[in-house]
């Protein structure tokens, strides 16, 4: 395990509005005001610090964030975009370019991989996917043009983990930026202290935690930063995928809750997934020692916020999938919806929705079953009643 801790990092960042507020002010202003025309021009071109020019750019209330995020994960700055995906996008599309090579982990995240098996064509840029956890798959699929290694910490849906320790070694040796989402991990993974370039986010998940939003985040150093929204080859300043201020404020007072939320969702998760194979239903879970991942995810993890909030249990079909999950909403455990990292426990079926972009050829040979149920486990304070509600609809489908 590793020593840093996210939450203390992220605690060291302590600000008092200039109305001597607790909370951050919000500055919902999209232009802003200079006193001489030279100090305009100079802020335009990057020159000034402290100065705000226009809130495509940068705004104090998502300056605040980013300063917040790139605490957390120890980096020298950070960005946020108005979703997820503009993060992963605005990310790829900045380190890469025509005649390029990217190589991809195949169980990344469904948009993730139409971006990258569809749209990346369009622009001449040729993608890989391996299976990541295979470094001996990743070194082969390495080219004199490969410009980046992506993957995911816990992959979406299957949960398996990347050394991402390992993975760093072989990007120094082609050459290529490391690119990895956090987005299930949050505090649990510090991807740039093991060796990530860059560490982006969907923010509508665990770190806002509320699914009252969608954003996303970029972590990196300054440099990569700065030319990732630079006036006129920036892309995500000339793709303007910018964060509203009000949702930037409220993911900022959010975010210092994270390390209590996760310690619950991993507390909770690690209860289900050992109750789970108690009945005979094999739970796919990190945080058990029979989890092919067990030990990467022991020898990376921070410690003290668990193992994650994520699970999965093979229905082994989607009728079977559907009709556990449909009981499930009816019973109250939780909500037959996407996404993940809310207070209430989701539930959905990957390989029919988040991961439906996959073929299924491809989901075949990255082992994901068509019945595969994917909870995102919520704050649930009695997990214990949550377990014997789940039990009973198993028992009524006469699944045990």
């Amino acid at each position: 395990m590793n020593k840093f801790d996210p939450a203390t990092a992220l605690a060291a960042v302590q600000r008092i509005s200039a109305e001597r507020g607790v909370n951050p002010s919000i500055n919902d202003s999209a232009t802003f005001t200079f006193e001489h025309g030279q100090t305009m021009t100079d802020t335009f071109h990057g020159e000034t610090e402290g100065m705000y020019l226009y809130s495509r750019h940068w705004n104090p209330s998502a300056t605040a964030l980013c300063n917040a995020l790139a605490a957390m994960e120890g980096t020298e700055s950070a960005w946020c975009t108005g979703s997820g995906m503009s993060a992963i996008t605005c990310t790829l599309l900045q380190c890469l370019q025509n005649g390029d090579h990217c190589i991809a982990s195949m169980t990344v995240y469904g948009g993730t991989f139409a971006f990258l098996n569809n749209y990346c064509k369009r622009f001449g840029i040729d993608v890989t996917f391996v299976d990541s956890t295979d470094l001996d798959e990743v070194k082969s699929a390495c080219r004199p043009n490969t410009k980046v290694i992506y993957t995911e910490t816990m992959s979406n849906p299957l949960l398996r983990i990347s050394n991402i320790k390992k993975l760093r070694k072989v990007a120094d040796e082609c050459g290529a930026k490391l690119i990895v989402d956090n987005t299930f991990t949050p505090m649990i993974f510090s991807p740039h202290k093991l060796g990530a370039d860059i560490v982006v986010y969907s923010m509508t998940k665990f770190i806002n935690g509320k699914n009252d939003c969608v954003a996303g985040a970029i972590c990196a150093d300054a440099e990569f930063i700065n030319a990732l929204i630079d006036v006129n080859n920036g892309t995500a300043m000339l793709l303007g995928p910018v964060l509203d201020s009000f949702r930037a404020t409220s993911i900022l007072k959010n975010l210092y809750t994270l390390h209590i939320r996760m310690q619950q969702h991993s507390k909770n998760a690690m209860y289900l997934a050992k109750k789970f194979n108690e009945i005979g239903i094999k739970a796919n879970y990190p945080g058990l020692k029979e989890h092919i991942d067990h030990d990467t995810i022991v020898e990376q993890m921070n410690y003290g916020y668990g193992f994650g909030g994520m699970i999965t249990i093979d229905m082994i079909t989607a009728e079977r999938a559907n009709a556990l999950m449909e009981l499930m909403q009816k019973k109250g455990i939780g909500f037959l919806a996407v996404s993940l990292g809310y207070f209430r426990t989701l539930f959905s079926c990957s390989g029919k929705s988040t991961s439906s972009e996959v073929p299924d050829e491809i989901q075949h040979k990255m082992g994901m079953s068509e019945g595969l149920v994917r909870y995102s486990v919520g704050l649930d304070n009695d997990i214990e009643h949550t377990f014997n509600a789940i039990t009973e609809c198993l028992k009524e489908l006469k699944f045990i």
